[in-house]
């Protein structure tokens, strides 16, 4: 029978490589994100949800929110906010993309 303190041990050896798998894993899907000053942010305006985190972390000013009337007649939501990338003083650093929560937002080409 196996004792409390081996099943301990067990789940935290498999927690950490559950945990390298990810991390290499999100490490594969960065790398692929082309970015620089030949791409540009784009947002996926259906999987914003308007959660401002891509403003936060964007050190350029070149994203912005604006107000889009919500398309549901059921939810009576005054303000439905949305996020808009200005081409011009984006950088391409990829900020944006990796701390969307919806992957609402993509690297295009310029």
């Amino acid at each position: 029978m196996t004792s409390t303190s081996e099943l301990v041990a067990r789940r935290i050896r498999e927690q950490r490589r559950v945990r390298m798998a990810m991390n290499s894993i999100r490490a594969e899907e960065r790398a692929k994100l082309k970015g620089g000053k030949e791409a540009v942010a784009w947002v996926k305006e259906e999987q914003c949800i308007g959660c401002d985190q891509c403003t936060i972390v964007c050190g350029d000013d070149a994203i912005e929110l604006y107000d889009k009337p919500l398309l549901s007649p059921i939810i009576n939501v005054d303000v439905n906010r949305k996020a808009k990338v200005l081409r011009d003083p984006c950088t391409g650093c990829k900020l944006c993309v990796l701390a969307c929560p919806t992957d609402a937002i993509i690297m295009i080409d310029r």
